[in-house]
């Protein structure tokens, strides 16, 4: 009589299940949208959560992208993701997106990848995924580490990519070679495509795969894994770095209503280099439609122009423009691209009404704040883990319409870990030592009901989410939503 063995789960699962643990990319119970070109790594990413589906009790959904830019072989790719996923009972959505070009795409490739994270934030959103999940690797992160040296980036670029980019795309194979996946694949007898543009030495990545990483491997074997360690150290300096900046720029850059930012010239003097091009790329960043980092080149420029290096008593850039003198420097928006941001939201919005779900850009802090309603249990890892950028309201005690409005005297606020007792807001601003100039920055969250949330600051007791919750209002603060380095 023989025996029948049962197979033994790869080695692979449980080093990318100590991953998503490790680094909390997501939880049980949750829905996830996962990128699927064909790829061996994307192919892996897919049969991996699927193993662990039923244990973890996730749902999945997958997203394809076809850009036709390859004729036949885009369409094979399509149908094979479509065949795999059909296998699985993956639901899968294709999109066949048309590329146009945009100002922030310097080749194809960045514009299909511009597009693409796009249009999943926007699926994620249509489908109430939690996460986006991508097949990044170790060897994608050894890739972008170096090609980011190559154009001569700071720290954050040097960084690499986060594991958790904008806090919903995440990515549970960073720690993993591509030899891994291919040896995984192997095991599993499952196939995949190859993208013939990955061979093809016109772009600066496929050089750095192909030329660069193997000749550095014959120099110092084992390169993939001593970069992915080098990115680990790095993050966590920058992002140490980064919460300096934020302190700084609380304490030394004021706001206005229109979004014109205003500092001393001698407290910017005063600080380390390091400290100074971050802080200058912090306050060029908030003003920016899109938050992304301007290059060391502008914040250079800036620099000079604040230390007096520089002649004259303004500087134009793309998008801002910085004047000042003796002792004050004012950064404000400036050119075509911003003269178009601020006339869709106004210098000075007012009152903003909020649809549910939906996603607006407050001028006065340069954040993006997005509205969504979550069930209890959707909302459970934002309820435990509750961070300044994130509120999360009982809808049973509001009503329509949301507004967001900048402070009004007289304003009032129960707020929260203070027995339902109420407080002039005015009161709350000093005891937090916010600056009367700066209280007209900061936006208020409000229904007909009163108050539900000082953006940042404080939420009302009386409208937190609570264990009989059914309906939550989840609102989430994106105040850096385009960093050097995040790929």
């Amino acid at each position: 009589m023989t025996t029948r063995t049962a197979k033994r789960r790869p080695t692979l699962v449980d080093q990318v299940v100590a991953t998503i643990r490790e680094r909390r990319l997501f939880e049980p119970g949750q829905h996830l949208l996962v990128a699927v070109s064909g790829g061996p790594d994307s192919i892996a990413l897919v049969s991996l959560l699927s193993s662990l589906a039923h244990s973890w009790q996730l749902k999945l959904s997958a997203v394809h992208f076809n850009y036709g830019l390859r004729g036949t072989e885009s369409d094979g790719d399509e149908a094979f993701v479509s065949s795999f996923c059909r296998a699985r009972n993956i639901p899968l959505i294709v999109r066949r997106p048309t590329l146009s070009k945009q100002p922030r795409a310097s080749s194809l490739q960045m514009l299909a990848r511009w597009a693409r994270y796009e249009a999943m934030k926007s699926l994620a959103h249509e489908l109430k995924a939690d996460r986006i999940v991508t097949g990044h690797t170790a060897n994608d992160q050894a890739e972008t580490m170096l090609l980011w040296i190559l154009r001569g980036a700071g720290l954050t670029g040097l960084a690499g990519m986060p594991f958790i980019r904008e806090r919903i795309i995440v990515r549970p194979l960073l720690r993993t070679t591509r030899e891994d996946i291919l040896e995984y694949l192997r095991q599993e007898g499952m196939s995949y495509r190859q993208d013939s543009t990955n061979l093809t030495r016109l772009y600066r990545r496929n050089r750095v795969r192909r030329d660069l990483l193997p000749m550095m491997e014959d120099m110092t074997p084992g390169i993939v894994r001593l970069l992915e360690r080098q990115a680990d150290v790095l993050r966590a300096d920058d992002a140490y770095l980064e919460e300096v900046v934020e302190e700084l720029y609380g304490s030394l850059v004021s706001l206005d209503a229109r979004g014109d930012q205003r500092f001393q010239r001698d407290a910017l003097a005063a600080l380390p280099d390091a400290l100074k091009r971050r802080l200058v790329r912090r306050i060029l960043r908030s003003i920016d439609p899109e938050g992304r980092a301007p290059s060391l080149r502008v914040v250079e420029s800036v620099v000079r122009f604040v230390s007096g290096r520089s002649k004259g008593r303004r500087l134009s850039l793309r998008g801002a423009d910085v004047s000042g003198d003796r002792e004050r420097v004012v950064v404000r928006r400036g050119g075509k691209e911003m003269a178009c941001d601020r006339r869709s939201v106004g210098s000075n919005p007012g009152v903003i009404p909020l649809s549910v779900p939906s996603t607006v850009y407050w001028p006065g802090t340069g954040e993006q704040i997005h509205v969504q309603e979550m069930t209890r249990e959707e909302a459970e890892p934002l309820l435990r883990q509750r961070t300044r950028d994130c509120g999360v309201f009982d809808m049973a005690q509001m009503s329509a319409p949301l507004v967001l409005r900048p402070w009004r005297a007289g304003d009032r606020i129960h707020p929260r870990g203070m027995g339902g007792k109420s407080k002039k807001l005015q009161d709350l601003f000093t005891d937090l030592k916010v600056s009367r100039e700066d209280r007209l920055r900061i936006p208020i969250l409000a229904a007909p009901e009163g108050i539900l949330w000082v953006v940042g600051r404080r939420e009302d007791e009386r409208f937190v989410a609570r264990k009989g919750t059914s309906r939550c209002l989840v609102v989430t603060v994106h105040s850096d939503p385009g960093r050097e380095g995040a790929d």
